[in-house]
């Protein structure tokens, strides 16, 4: 088989790991190309050589890297996804993609996230219908710049903000759905802590019994969170776990305050998404950056402490000193 002939094998079977189980490549590259079954076949077979203009169609459809199929040496690497959306829509265009990503997530069998924690998971909040709100406030009026909430108050009944519920329930039974392995520092929790202070500081909510209720549901997330450490299985808040519950690993690492890096490993092939402007991520499946990454997780992992089903003593700790912050800022709440 001729040098080119084996590159477009090659390529097609990068084409091939990108798409969900349940989807053929072939009528993926037949519907894209415009070409017939047979005509896909005989190009993801080498039979026939594609030409640059099908290569760029393909290519951008797929997120895949040419400089990676021609094998050339550089110092580049290929991140795509989204900028910051300044649409009216912007909010809820963000949760749409959300939601698409943890479908295609969940579409493969053998899947794992390993999540470098700076911040709550932002889906985590979803599970509590109060801290929702909060957060979609937050991110609609200091993330996205709503012009229909310049100098509104938070309140938590507010109707606004439920128009999001359907979709951000459908969020968080994905994302549970997902093994997942965590490293979190102490300081992971002060974000959203300092959220709720600010906005009390500055005279953004309605009434001062809101942000009272919202440090307590904190707590309550936080109780949740170490329910899931001890078992070592995630499941939603209010329901129990079940045999089939994805697996939860937890480490603590005193040093490192990550930044909300999550690498994916779908059937041995890894993609990186990297967190940009608070909400947005890109992504790569560069292998040579991959890689990189994982052997990173693994040691930061290897100089952390598992505290998820074991190190009972340690997990109590850390989950104690989270409940401490929010203590004391109920203790100061005035």
């Amino acid at each position: 088989m001729a040098p080119t002939t084996n590159a477009q094998v090659f390529f097609f079977q990068q084409l091939k790991n990108q798409i969900a189980p349940h989807l053929s490549i072939v009528d993926e590259v037949a519907d894209l190309l415009n070409i017939s079954k047979d005509s896909a076949y005989r190009r993801i077979r080498g039979e026939k050589p594609i030409d640059l203009e099908e290569i760029q169609i393909l290519c951008i459809h797929f997120n895949v890297s040419l400089d990676k199929i021609l094998n050339l040496k550089s110092d580049a690497f290929i991140f795509t996804g989204n900028l910051k959306d300044d649409s009216e829509n912007s909010f809820e265009n963000w949760l749409n993609n959300v939601h698409q990503l943890l479908q295609w997530l969940n579409s493969f069998e053998n899947k794992h996230v390993y999540f470098l924690i700076k911040d709550i998971p932002p889906f985590l909040h979803f599970q509590i219908p109060e801290l929702a709100a909060f957060k979609f406030f937050f991110w609609m009026k200091s993330i996205l710049y709503y012009e229909s909430l310049k100098g509104v108050k938070f309140k938590i009944d507010d109707p606004r903000y439920k128009v999001y519920t359907v979709i951000s329930n459908k969020i968080i039974e994905l994302y549970n759905n997902l093994p997942i392995t965590e490293i979190w520092n102490i300081e992971s929790i002060n974000s959203s802590l300092r959220q709720i202070e600010f906005y009390h500081d500055v005279g953004s909510f309605a009434n001062i019994e809101d942000v009272r209720l919202l440090y307590l549901k904190i707590e309550e997330l936080v109780n949740h969170l170490e329910k899931q450490a001890d078992l070592g299985v995630r499941f939603t808040i209010g329901q129990e776990p079940k045999n089939n519950s994805p697996e939860y690993r937890l480490f603590v690492n005193e040093l490192i305050l990550g930044d909300n890096t999550f690498l994916v490993e779908i059937d041995n092939v890894r993609t990186t998404f990297l967190n940009h402007s608070v909400l947005y991520f890109v992504a790569t499946r560069d292998e040579k950056f991959n890689n990189a990454m994982s052997v990173n997780l693994d040691n930061l992992m290897r100089k952390s402490t598992l505290i998820s089903k074991v190190c009972e003593k340690e997990r109590i700790q850390f989950f104690n000193r989270l409940r401490h912050a929010i203590h004391v800022r109920l203790a100061n709440l005035k």
